[in-house]
């Protein structure tokens, strides 16, 4: 993800501009939640996304990084992550991960959320739901003090007690001025094992669970991360500022989800 260096703590004033970028994310994700439905593509998703940003004088995070061609990486069902936007359009029943960036002020967001499209199966949804149990049990433990270590134990103990496989070659990671920074931020591990997380550092944890096996490979496009099995896989991240007792959770999914209520109302 990043080169192994040192840590950059923020300070209070450069985690509140954090927070606005992030919070810019969650109101982009908002914007892409009103027009997910079958028939839809991903890249009428990332048009609108890129112009939201645009119009909000932000700067789309992804596009350009790695040579990423979009501002949003869009995985479908068993794509993990990173997929690229296409026209290929969606159809009842799908799952699509949504992960966006914006860099605004110096500083970097990024938030993913699972969409369901349309009707999807009781297995999937479960998946879904299990996914986001996850983040929020890592977000739990992510406090001065603790490891990272930690927060891998609280996601993966999590998801394979309930039959998932823990995807390994992708991780959370440090965020600031640049998107990938140290540490690493693992979805598996071990109890009290890593470096010590500390007042001042703010990590994306990003919990990549499998339906079936945790195995992955990377797709013929050069980018998609794929499940081995073809089997689904969802993703869900925060950007969080470590503190000492609760975890501070800069960015939100609560505008995704009052979309997503009044669709079904």
């Amino acid at each position: 993800m990043c080169e192994m260096g040192k840590i950059i703590y923020k300070t209070d004033e450069e985690i509140e501009l954090m927070r606005l970028s992030s919070l810019l994310v969650g109101k982009t994700l908002a914007e892409v939640a009103k027009i997910i439905e079958p028939g839809v593509s991903s890249l009428e998703l990332d048009k609108l996304a890129e112009e939201y940003i645009l119009d909000n004088n932000a700067i789309p995070g992804f596009k350009g990084m790695y040579d990423f061609p979009n501002t949003l990486c869009t995985s479908t069902n068993n794509a993990v992550v990173h997929g690229i936007p296409n026209n290929k359009p969606l159809v009842n029943g799908d799952i699509i991960s949504v992960d966006c960036g914006v860099l605004m002020n110096g500083f970097y967001g990024d938030v993913a959320y699972t969409f369901e499209v349309g009707e999807v199966k009781p297995e999937v949804k479960k998946l879904l739901d299990v996914t986001k149990e996850c983040l929020s049990k890592a977000i739990d433990v992510a406090v001065a003090g603790n490891r990272i270590g930690d927060i891998g134990y609280a996601v993966q103990e999590h998801a394979e007690k309930n039959g998932y496989g823990v995807v390994r070659e992708l991780v959370g990671h440090g965020l600031g001025r640049d998107l990938h920074e140290e540490p690493q931020v693992p979805n598996y591990g071990k109890r009290g094992q890593g470096i010590q997380l500390k007042e001042g550092m703010v990590i994306a944890i990003e919990p990549m669970i499998n339906m079936g096996k945790k195995s992955v490979r990377q797709h013929e496009d050069g980018s998609t991360i794929v499940t081995t099995d073809g089997l689904p896989s969802a993703h869900f991240e925060h950007d969080v500022a470590i503190r000492k007792g609760k975890a501070e959770v800069l960015s939100t999914h609560e505008y995704v989800e009052e979309v997503l209520k009044n669709k079904k109302s």
